[in-house]
């Protein structure tokens, strides 16, 4: 397995936690940089799909973490997987990109102390 082909479900995941998080995140970022406009309230156009990217976040970073966690038995002896540095390093950057999601996921209910 490549490395591209181990980072994809991640790389899907974090796209999706941004597509989940677009109609709160964004118009705050807008607002943040000194953008407004009636347009803004536009952005809430992908609300109705918000389960369906949450639903593809959970998947793709469960893959994700199910391909990391394995055991070292069932990688292939030449893999990047049986390499202890390069597991270690994927673990930290799986956390790292659960984290932004759940951050971008979770954005409607906490950004509203913030506007």
């Amino acid at each position: 397995m490549s490395q591209n082909e181990s980072n994809l479900p991640m790389v899907g995941g974090i796209i999706a936690a941004i597509g989940a998080g677009v109609c709160c995140v964004g118009p705050l970022v807008l607002l943040l940089l000194g953008i407004s406009g009636s347009w803004i309230s536009n952005l809430s156009a992908f609300e109705p799909y918000r389960p369906v990217f949450i639903l593809v976040v959970v998947l793709l970073l469960g893959y994700a973490g199910w391909k990391i966690y394995r055991p070292i038995e069932e990688c292939e002896p030449d893999s990047a997987c049986a390499i202890p540095v390069t597991r270690h390093r994927r673990k930290v950057t799986f956390w790292l990109t659960t984290a932004s999601a759940i951050i971008l996921i979770t954005s409607n209910y906490w950004i509203l102390w913030f506007v």
